[in-house]
C-alpha cells in the first residue's frame, strides 16, 4: 500500500472482535468490532489509520468502510441473532450516506435484524446537533441501540449524555485506574443517576485485573470489557450468546418549542420582561460554574437583544462548556467565540419565544416564555412564563432547540 488512498480505495481494512461479558454472570453478550489497517503499514493503528484518512478529506468513506467490513465478518459468522454488536461511527460521518459499493451489505445488516448498538463519543452533538439526533432516531427505528463512548475522559461527556440518551454508558478505562480521583467519583455518581433514571446499561472498558473488576463493580457496571476476559481477535463462528444487553425507550420525538413541552405540564405566570430578567441572569449564572460544565442554549427572540454584554458573558462560559448556543432572528452562525448560532424567520415559531436552558451533570433548570406581542417599550413587554428544575422536562425542552442547530465545518 503507497498511501491512505489506495488503503481506502482498495477496502483494505480488517476487523477484530473484543468479548463484552456480563459481570456478575460471566457470560458473553456480545463484541465490540475493532478495525484496523493493513498490517505492517503505517496505517496498522486505528489512530494513525482514521488520522491520514481525516488528512486526506476521506475520514467518513473510511468510517463507512469499517463498518460495512465489520458487518461482513459477523454476516459471515453465521451469530447467534440474541447477541449484541458494537460499532463504532466517526462524529463527521452522522448523517451521511454510505458509498454506493457498500449499501449491499449495509443493508443485509439491517434486514437480518442484527442487535446493533452504534457507539458515538460527545464530539458528534457538539459538531452537530440536529444531524446527531436525527441520526439516533433513525437507527432507533431500525431497533440499533446507542452508546456513549469514553465517558469521563473529557467533562463535556456528562453534560451531554443526555442529548445522546445512551442505551449504554462506556466508562474510559482511565476511571478504573483512579478510583479516588475526585473526578472519578463526580463521573461515577452523574452515570449512575442517568442509568438509575433510565435503565442504561453501564458498561466499564479497559478491565485487565481482578482489582479492576472489583472496581468497576462499585462503580455500577454490570458488562465489562478487557484483556481480562479476552484479547481482540477473529471472531468464533456459530457463537451463542451467555446474556442478553437490554436497549432502553426512546426519547420523545422533539417536536414542539421548549415554551409548548414545558408549559402543557407546568403553571404558566403573566409578567413583564424586566421582572424576568433576574431569573434568566440566574440560570446564566449556573452555566458558568461549578467543575463539570453545563450545556447553555438560550432563545432571544431578535439579535438585538444578544447585547455585546450578552456576547461577552457567552463567550466566556462557551470557554469552558461543551456547547453553548444562541437562537433569534438576525443571529448568524457564530454571534460570540465558541457560541453557536442559528437565526430565526419572522415566522418561526421560535420567534416569539424567549428561553435559556441549563443542563448539566447535576443540574437542570429552563425558563421558558412567550411573548404576548403587547407594542409597548421593551422593559414591560408581556411574557407568559414557566421555570422547571425537572430534569426530564427540561431535557426535552433542551433536546428540541439542537433541531435549528447546524453542522459547524469540518475543518481538513
Amino acid at each position: 500500500m503507497k498511501d491512505i488512498h489506495q488503503v481506502i480505495d482498495r477496502r483494505a481494512v480488517t476487523t477484530v472482535f473484543q468479548p463484552l461479558v456480563d459481570i456478575k454472570a460471566g457470560g458473553v453478550l456480545g463484541y465490540e468490532a475493532l478495525s484496523r489497517g493493513p498490517a505492517g503499514t503505517p496505517w496498522e493503528a486505528p489512530i494513525d489509520l482514521f488520522a491520514a484518512a481525516r488528512e486526506a478529506g476521506r475520514e467518513v468513506e473510511l468510517d463507512w468502510v469499517c463498518r460495512a467490513q465489520a458487518f461482513r465478518h459477523i454476516l459471515a459468522a453465521a451469530p447467534d441473532p440474541a447477541l449484541t454488536w458494537f460499532v463504532n461511527m466517526e462524529p463527521v460521518a452522522v448523517g451521511s450516506a454510505g458509498p454506493p459499493d457498500l449499501a449491499d451489505i449495509i443493508d443485509q445488516a439491517t434486514s437480518r435484524r442484527l442487535r446493533v448498538v452504534t457507539e458515538l463519543t460527545e464530539r458528534a452533538l457538539a459538531r452537530d446537533p440536529s444531524g446527531l439526533l436525527g441520526a439516533t432516531a433513525k437507527l432507533r427505528e431500525g431497533r440499533w441501540g446507542v452508546a456513549l463512548d469514553d465517558v469521563g475522559a473529557d467533562p463535556a461527556s456528562l453534560a451531554l449524555m443526555p442529548f445522546v440518551h445512551p442505551d449504554v454508558v462506556k466508562l474510559d478505562m482511565q476511571l478504573l485506574r483512579a478510583p479516588d480521583d475526585p473526578h472519578t467519583a463526580r463521573v461515577v455518581a452523574a452515570v449512575a443517576a442517568y442509568a438509575e433514571a433510565t435503565g442504561a446499561v453501564v458498561l466499564a472498558e479497559g478491565i485487565e485485573t481482578i482489582q479492576h473488576l472489583a472496581t468497576a463493580r462499585a462503580m455500577g457496571a454490570t458488562v465489562g470489557q478487557g484483556r481480562h476476559y479476552g484479547w481482540p481477535g477473529s471472531l468464533p463462528r456459530g457463537r451463542r450468546a451467555q446474556a442478553r444487553l437490554p436497549l432502553i425507550e426512546s426519547p420523545r420525538p422533539a417536536d414542539r418549542t421548549p415554551f409548548e413541552i414545558v408549559s402543557r405540564v407546568r403553571p404558566v405566570t403573566r409578567t413583564t420582561k424586566s421582572l424576568l430578567m433576574p431569573m434568566s441572569r440566574h440560570l446564566e449564572a449556573l452555566a458558568g460554574s461549578g467543575p463539570e460544565p453545563p450545556v447553555l442554549l438560550a432563545c432571544f427572540q431578535d439579535a438585538r437583544h444578544f447585547s455585546a454584554a450578552t456576547a461577552e458573558r457567552f463567550a466566556r462560559i462557551a470557554g469552558h462548556s461543551p456547547l453553548v448556543a444562541a437562537l433569534g432572528a438576525g443571529l448568524s452562525e457564530q454571534p460570540a467565540p465558541g457560541v453557536r448560532g442559528a437565526g430565526l424567520a419572522e415566522d418561526d415559531p421560535l420567534h416569539g419565544e424567549w428561553n435559556v436552558i441549563v443542563v448539566g451533570p447535576h443540574r437542570a433548570a429552563a425558563l421558558v416564555a412567550r411573548d404576548v406581542g403587547e407594542n409597548t417599550k421593551d422593559g414591560e413587554r408581556q411574557f407568559d412564563f414557566a421555570l422547571t428544575h425537572d430534569r426530564e422536562l427540561v431535557v426535552e425542552a433542551a433536546r428540541s432547540l439542537l433541531r435549528w442547530l447546524t453542522a459547524v465545518p469540518v475543518q481538513v
